[in-house]
C-alpha cells in the first residue's frame, strides 16, 4: 500500500500542506488581506474581484468557492476579512468553514475602524493562528485519501499524443490505490463527450454529463459563437491542433480507463473515490480554483505550450511532452514526458514517473509553481454585475 505524508484535520480529512489562509469576502478587502500576508510569512491570500453586486446563483457560486477554499484540507486555519456592506455573509462563511473543526477567525474592516486598524489586528490574529497549527502532527497516510485533479492548458500536438495519455496511466495507478481523480473543463470534452459518457457507471451519470455540455452550448450560442469544428485558443492552433474535437480527444485521456463515478457541479465537494468529472470552465485558473474548492489536494496539469500558473493552496505539477518547450521553460515544468515520443520510454513508464511525482509532492516536495510563488486564483462568474 502506497502512502504519503499529511496533516490530519479534526473532520478526518488529510491535507498535504498546512496553510494559513487569508480570505477576503469581497474585492474591497483585497488590499487589507495582501498587507497582512506581507507581514505574516507562511500565510497565503486569495484576493479576487467578487463578493458584491452579485445575486442568485452567481452570488451562491462565489460563496461556495470561498467556503470550499477554507474547507480544503490543505488549509490548517483561516482568517476571514470582510468589509461589512457586501452581499457575502462573512459570518456564515466563517461558520461553514468552522464546521471542519479547524480554527477560523472573522474580522470586519468597518467594525475595526478602517484599513490600518484592520491590518494591525489581522496581522496579530494571523500570527496567533499560525502558532495554533504549526504543531499539527505530520503522519503517513494511505494514498486512498488523496484527491488529484487533472487539467490541461496551453496544449499542442504533444499533449494528446504523450503527456495526457501518460497522465491517464498515472490516474489508473492512483485509482488502483483507492484514490480519486477529478477532471474538469466542460469546454474541452466537446466532441468527445460520447466517449466519456460510455464510461459512466449508470444512466443518471451519463445524463448529467450530457446536460453539462448542453447547458454550456446554450450559453455559447446565446453569445453567437459556435465552438464545434473550431478552436478558441490561438496558442492551441499554433501548437498544431486543428479543432476543439482534436483537443478534446487528448483531454479526456488524462483520466485513464476507470469508470466515471459521477458529475459534480463547479466547486462542489468530491463525494467519494474513483473518477469524477467537474462541470467547470476550460479557463486554467478558474478550473483549478473550482477543483481546490471541491477538496482536491493536488493538481496535475499538462501543457505543450508552457503554462506557469499555480494555486494558493493546492500544489500544481506541470507535465509536458514537448521537449523543446520543456527545456526552454525548465523552471516551470516538473515532469518531461517527451522520451515517449523519442521512443526511449513507454507511456506506462512515463505514467509511473508522474505517479511517483504525485506521491513525492503529496509528501511535501514543492512543485516549480510553488517555488516560484505562483498563487493564481479566480472564481468563475455566471451573471452580470449589478
Amino acid at each position: 500500500m502506497k502512502t504519503f505524508k499529511g496533516y490530519r484535520r479534526p473532520n478526518g480529512k488529510v491535507g498535504i500542506r498546512n496553510h494559513l489562509l487569508l480570505l477576503p469576502t469581497v474585492v474591497c478587502a483585497n488590499q487589507v488581506v495582501n498587507r497582512i500576508q506581507q507581514q505574516v510569512p507562511g500565510s497565503v491570500a486569495i484576493p479576487h474581484q467578487h463578493g458584491c453586486s452579485q445575486v442568485g446563483e452567481d452570488k451562491e457560486r462565489t460563496h461556495k468557492v470561498l467556503v470550499g477554499m477554507g474547507k480544503n484540507p490543505n488549509v490548517g486555519a483561516v482568517l476571514v476579512v470582510s468589509l461589512g456592506c457586501e452581499v457575502m455573509n462573512a459570518e456564515q462563511i466563517r461558520d461553514e468553514i468552522a464546521e471542519t473543526g479547524k480554527p477560523v477567525i472573522w474580522i470586519d474592516i468597518q467594525d475595526e475602524g478602517g484599513s490600518v486598524n484592520t491590518i494591525k489586528k489581522g496581522t496579530e490574529l494571523a500570527k496567533e493562528l499560525l502558532q495554533q497549527i504549526e504543531n499539527i502532527p505530520y503522519e503517513s497516510v494511505p494514498l486512498s485519501e488523496l484527491i488529484v485533479g487533472v487539467k490541461c492548458g496551453g496544449s499542442d500536438a504533444t499533449s494528446g499524443l504523450c503527456s495526457n495519455p501518460a497522465l491517464g496511466r498515472a490516474s489508473d495507478l492512483m485509482i488502483a490505490e483507492g484514490g480519486s481523480i477529478v477532471m474538469g473543463e466542460t469546454t474541452e470534452i466537446i466532441g468527445a463527450e460520447h466517449l466519456l459518457a460510455e464510461k459512466a457507471v449508470n444512466d443518471d451519470v451519463k445524463k448529467k454529463l450530457y446536460d453539462s455540455i448542453a447547458r454550456f452550448e446554450r450559453e455559447i450560442e446565446r453569445m453567437g459563437v459556435d465552438m464545434r469544428g473550431g478552436n478558441p485558443s490561438p496558442g492551441n492552433i499554433e501548437g498544431g491542433l486543428s479543432s476543439i474535437e482534436e483537443k478534446s480527444l487528448g483531454c479526456i485521456s488524462k483520466a485513464g480507463t476507470a469508470p466515471l463515478q459521477g458529475v459534480v457541479d463547479y466547486a462542489n465537494e468530491i463525494p467519494g473515490a474513483g473518477f469524477y468529472f467537474m462541470d467547470s470552465p476550460g479557463n486554467d485558473i478558474e478550473c483549478v480554483s473550482g477543483m481546490a474548492a471541491g477538496g482536491v489536494q493536488l493538481v496535475c496539469f499538462t501543457t505543450g505550450r508552457g503554462t506557469p500558473t499555480g494555486n494558493p493552496i493546492v500544489p500544481v505539477i506541470k507535465i509536458s511532452g514537448n521537449e523543446v518547450m520543456a527545456r526552454r521553460m525548465a523552471d516551470n515544468i516538473d515532469v518531461d514526458t517527451s522520451p515517449v515520443l523519442q521512443g526511449t520510454e513507454s507511456l506506462q513508464q512515463a505514467g509511473e514517473r508522474i505517479f511517483n511525482e504525485i506521491v513525492t509532492v503529496a509528501s511535501g516536495q514543492e512543485t516549480k509553481a510553488e517555488i516560484l510563488g505562483h498563487q493564481e486564483f479566480s472564481i468563475s462568474r455566471i451573471g452580470i454585475s449589478l
